[in-house]
């Protein structure tokens, strides 16, 4: 919701706070599962010490962005954490018993990552590019210039990588990894897992 709302604040207004505000929330999302990530089956010391240094890093990216306007730090701490939840959560994703389930949860994760990695190179290009992007769009014209949309696509493949980590964080959290839980899911993520997960099968038996 956080996300939902930052984010439609800055498209509605496109002033500089509230672009704060938006790319604040990408860190609203990563940090929460971070956290969840890295506090299971924790002590709770363990859980309070990860909690405070998450909360001071947070802290320092977002200030030293807002004040100084700075897009490095930003950027790469974002890959960071998505780098984060995709090792630990692939990692995880080895606990869970049942073969086939295992392979459901780690190929969800997997286009997850796919989805978020996508969707953040297309944002760096956007931001690098972005004045190139709009003279490609007007050169190319409707409706083929929707494509070069880079900064929407961002939107669209982050809003799926991140509701699939999510969702795959949660799974994982209550040990409740299976076939059912995976088709519960939202259209594309069961749909693409279930995909690559027959895909593979396949070319296992095939070799």
């Amino acid at each position: 919701m956080g996300v939902g709302i930052c984010s439609g604040g800055y498209h509605m207004t496109l002033k500089y706070h509230t672009q704060m505000a938006d790319e604040l929330s990408m860190h609203l999302l990563t940090t929460p599962l971070i956290y969840r990530l890295l506090t299971y089956k924790a002590t709770p010391e363990r859980t309070k010490a990860v909690g405070i240094i998450l909360s001071i890093l947070f802290t320092i990216v977002m200030v030293t962005h807002m004040v100084m306007d700075e897009f490095i730090l930003h950027a790469t701490a974002f890959g960071l954490s998505v780098y984060i939840i995709a090792s630990r959560g692939l990692r995880l994703s080895k606990q869970v018993p049942d073969p086939y389930s295992r392979a459901l949860v780690r190929n969800a994760s997997i286009f997850g990552c796919l989805s978020f990695a996508t969707g953040y190179v297309l944002w760096l290009i956007d931001e690098f590019a972005c004045q190139y992007l709009i003279q490609a769009r007007r050169t190319i014209g409707l409706p083929f210039a929707f494509l070069l949309e880079f900064h929407g696509w961002w939107h669209v493949l982050t809003a799926i990588g991140g509701y699939a980590a999510v969702e795959i964080v949660n799974i994982l959290m209550a040990e409740n990894a299976s076939t059912d839980s995976i088709d519960a899911l939202a259209w594309p993520v069961p749909q693409m897992t279930r995909l690559m997960t027959d895909r593979r099968a396949s070319v296992g038996k095939a070799a």
